[in-house]
């Protein structure tokens, strides 16, 4: 685990390699940590950094709110400071798609391609905007992990949080290390988000999306309207899976990243 200082806060991050790069943003409220098996899958085809955002992981315990755009600009200076080569692969699951979808309006010509994990274009509604506030007020009233055992049970399938107990304690492991300043930072960035459904039309490189077919917290009908919206886009929809594909079906997971990747990588060579 390496660091990167400036004047507001200390990111964590973890960096596999020096190959083209891929950019991996986790979700709420975990770390870098959830992308163990990328890290150590996706190594061989490209160079994989995973920070961990503002009050997440190892990274400084900032005091929020935060904003989706100050957690973009985060990852974008994070990747100037390592002097990373352009454009790159940027990957962001449920949070991190938000993130990615913002860093890509913001620095398209930094991106190669996009991959959107168990995410939504959409922004909140006012229900879930109170809904967000309210569990803000959990996290202040009982402590960060009282949101992170309420999630819990909804992070995976049905099957997976049942049967494999070895997962549930490694997610629950990575939640409860949130910090309070991260989980209420987070979720006004969350709450306050912008609708990204009006944009999609015009994202101008590849996109790959995935979702999992039993994902508890956002439904794959979402992931089937970025599909329909995104120009040069693939959907992947894993069996077996919820909210975190990754972790679930790690070995699906990663064959569709690495169909992408490559694919990619063809194209840009042929130009």
């Amino acid at each position: 685990m390496s660091e990167e200082h400036d004047e507001d806060f200390v990111m964590a991050f973890q960096d596999s390699c020096d190959r083209p790069t891929l950019l991996l943003i986790h979700g709420f409220p975990l770390s870098s940590q959830m992308w163990t098996p990328q890290l150590e899958d996706l190594g061989d085809y490209v160079r994989v950094i995973a920070p961990d955002l503002r009050g997440f992981g190892q990274s400084d315990s900032v005091p929020g709110p935060y904003t989706i755009t100050q957690l973009a600009d985060d990852c974008a200076d994070l990747l100037n400071h390592l002097n990373v080569a352009t454009p790159f692969v940027v990957c962001g699951l449920s949070m991190g798609g938000y993130i990615a979808l913002e860093f890509y309006r913001r620095y398209p010509e930094q991106v190669a391609g996009l991959i959107l994990a168990s995410t939504r274009a959409g922004a909140d509604s006012e229900e879930g905007k109170a809904g967000r506030d309210k569990t803000a007020e959990l996290a202040k009233n009982e402590g960060a992990t009282a949101v992170s055992a309420n999630m819990l049970p909804k992070m995976m399938a049905p099957s997976t949080y049942e049967d494999d107990e070895e997962l549930v304690e490694f997610v629950e492991e990575i939640m409860s290390a949130a910090s309070l300043n991260g989980v209420v930072g987070a979720l006004a960035a969350m709450r306050d988000r912008i609708d990204s459904t009006p944009t999609l039309g015009d994202i101008d490189a590849p996109v790959l999306i995935i979702h999992g077919a039993d994902d508890q917290l956002i439904p794959p009908s979402e992931a089937e309207l970025m599909y329909k919206a995104i120009p040069d886009s693939d959907l992947v929809i894993i069996p077996d899976a919820g909210h975190l594909p990754n972790l679930e079906q790690p070995d699906i997971f990663n064959d569709a990243v690495i169909d992408f990747l490559e694919e990619l990588f063809e194209e840009e060579e042929e130009d």
